[in-house]
């Protein structure tokens, strides 16, 4: 599945989800570890924003100036809403190409939904990314392979590398693995969080 087809799923799916957004603190705790380790508190991206709920609040609170990104236009039109002092950037985290630095960049339960194929080039490209010094959180399966799941009637693809081929691919990129974490058991979601060298 092409990354525009989920963002026109996502599309459907807005209202719905930015309902769950107000109530969830998935992730936070993560977020709140990434943020605490960041050397500066700049310019930050969040990759698959969504409707711009806990991932930019915690951003935003510790100061960061924070650019979402997301590949679904009615998922950003309620993040706009939300944060009328932040960016947003409709685009496909695949074909995206980053023209300026981050302190810290997060990819909570996003870039899993990115073809099989292109999940090594993301990371590289969010490792990338980064400033000297700056912070990635991203979530993946961990398992190598791709799946398909039901959400709100929708049918979602997802892929992932092996959990060892993102650790290769963070210290290929100069990154620092500091938290390699499987959060969900028995589920198999795998939390990462590198430091650019």
């Amino acid at each position: 599945m092409k990354p525009t087809e989920t963002g026109r799923l996502y599309d459907n799916i807005a209202p719905w989800w930015d309902a769950q957004e107000d109530a969830s603190a998935t992730g936070l705790r993560f977020a709140h570890r990434a943020i605490g380790l960041a050397v500066r508190r700049g310019k930050a991206l969040d990759v698959g924003c969504g409707s711009g709920g806990r991932i930019i609040n915690a951003l935003s609170d510790a100061g960061f100036q924070v650019i979402g990104l997301d590949v679904s236009a009615a998922m950003l039109e309620l993040a706009r809403r939300r944060h009328p002092n932040s960016s947003f950037i409709h685009a496909d985290i695949c074909v995206w190409r980053p023209a300026e630095k981050y302190d810290a960049i997060v990819a909570w339960d996003s870039v899993f939904h990115a073809p099989y194929a292109a999940q090594r080039p993301v990371i590289e490209k969010l490792c990338g990314a980064l400033a000297p010094g700056g912070v990635l959180l991203f979530t993946a399966g961990g398992v190598d392979g791709e799946i398909t799941g039901e959400m709100c009637g929708q049918t979602f693809y997802y892929s992932s590398l092996a959990a060892e081929e993102y650790w290769r691919i963070l210290t290929g990129q100069r990154c620092t693995c500091v938290l390699f974490e499987h959060d969900q058991y028995p589920e198999t979601h795998l939390v990462v969080i590198g430091i650019k060298s």
